[in-house]
């Protein structure tokens, strides 16, 4: 291990002049950005809709409904709505209720890190002040202890963090963390930042191995990289910690998530649930076995991406060697050779259809897993990380 780590530049000090780059970057700025927050607000035309800022708005509202009521409020109680909930009445959603998948609230995320990148150089007052205004809208669905996921705030907090594996929870305080980071860093506003540090610091209270703590982690890996990159923003060793928690718990028997599904099925007088006992049924999420152990990388592949920077990040901030170890073993460079040189290099932005989720699933895949969700920049620029941490926590950093 080294005590000189390379880190990305600063993007205020990159300036690309390629043409064919440079033509795309304006074309992100001018045309994808404002069509994206279109779609966040669900008004492109046949185009389905993300319901992202309607729910965000609607957890707005129930906590205004509270402050007004204070002790006479009472909160909804969990009722699951399928993985995905659509209005019975599509022209005319319900105004209090959420709509989408589980992990709806990371459109809006994804789209403030583009912004956050984009006015890093190239300043546009009323893009800034459109993203402001949606940064108000996202922090006031904040709850006062720092929770921020319109999904269970809005079904019923008395479920949150009861189903890691499925419900992306731990997914979208990743994505948020990197776009409130982006965001940060592209305008020096510090707002989003500091909710998503109170999100963060919830997480951390939650989550550990102390008595009365969850012993949990992710079900979908991007809140370890986010950690890393927010302790490295803010300084707070809290947020560190927290990620190696989540990468070194990953894995340990028993499984929290067959211990959850087993205490849902049993909330739920479930009479068809049947115990998962497959040796391997934890591999698709990188969990089948802790990471020292692990010899290969397996898996969804957008997952892995994220995990596998995480990984390296991890083993390299916290001189974990290892980690590191881990990181070399677990051909972490050969998954990305194999996803971007062998013809499994199927990525293409998102498409607007409900049928976006974990389409052309076989195309990019790693060892023992046919299921890759559909990939977007972020998962090339996760596993390029992967492989630049990986090399640097192995053979030092002199770049």
């Amino acid at each position: 291990m080294t005590s000189l780590h390379s880190k990305p530049l600063a993007l205020k000090n990159v300036t690309v002049t390629d043409s064919f780059w440079r033509t795309e970057q304006e074309l992100v700025r001018t045309a994808v950005i404002p069509y994206q927050w279109n779609a966040l607000n669900d008004n492109v035309p046949g185009a389905a809709p993300s319901y992202c800022m309607h729910n965000f708005k609607a957890a707005a509202a129930q906590n205004k409904r509270k402050d007004t009521q204070g002790n006479a409020f009472v909160p909804p109680k969990y009722t699951f709505r399928g993985f995905e909930a659509l209005p019975e009445d599509p022209a005319n959603p319900d105004p209090d209720k959420f709509y989408g998948f589980v992990f709806q609230d990371t459109d809006f995320s994804k789209w403030v890190e583009a912004v956050g990148y984009s006015l890093a150089h190239h300043p546009d007052p009323a893009l800034e002040q459109t993203a402001d205004q949606a940064v108000d809208i996202v922090c006031a669905a904040q709850l006062d202890n720092g929770y921020l996921d319109a999904y269970y705030i809005l079904n019923g907090m008395d479920r949150a963090f009861t189903n890691l594996r499925d419900h992306h929870e731990l997914y979208c305080l990743g994505h948020l963390v990197e776009g409130a980071v982006a965001y940060y860093q592209g305008t020096g506003k510090d707002k989003l930042l500091k909710a998503a540090c109170r999100f963060a610091d919830y997480v951390d209270e939650r989550f550990g191995r102390k008595p009365g703590q969850l012993r949990g982690y992710p079900g979908h890996e991007i809140a370890e990289m986010a950690l890393v990159r927010l302790y490295e923003v803010t300084g707070e060793q809290r947020y560190l910690d927290l990620a190696e928690y989540f990468v070194t718990e990953r894995g340990r028997q028993p499984y929290i998530f067959d211990i959850q599904a087993d205490e849902n099925a049993k909330r739920d007088a479930d009479a068809n649930y049947k115990p998962n006992t497959d040796p391997n049924r934890y591999a698709y999420h990188q969990a089948n076995k802790p990471v020292t152990e692990q010899d290969e990388a397996v898996g969804h592949a957008v997952r892995a991406g994220y995990f596998y920077s995480g990984l390296a990040d991890v083993a390299r901030l916290a001189d974990d060697q290892d980690l590191a170890d881990a990181a070399e073993r677990d051909g972490r460079a050969d998954a990305v050779d194999q996803l971007l040189r062998q013809g499994r290099n199927h990525i293409r932005p998102r498409d607007a259809g409900r049928d976006r989720i974990d389409a052309d699933a076989r195309t990019a895949k790693l060892p023992g897993e046919a299921a890759c969700q559909a990939v977007d920049g972020k998962f090339a620029g996760g596993i390029a990380d992967a492989a630049r941490l990986t090399i640097e926590a192995d053979h030092g950093a002199g770049v």
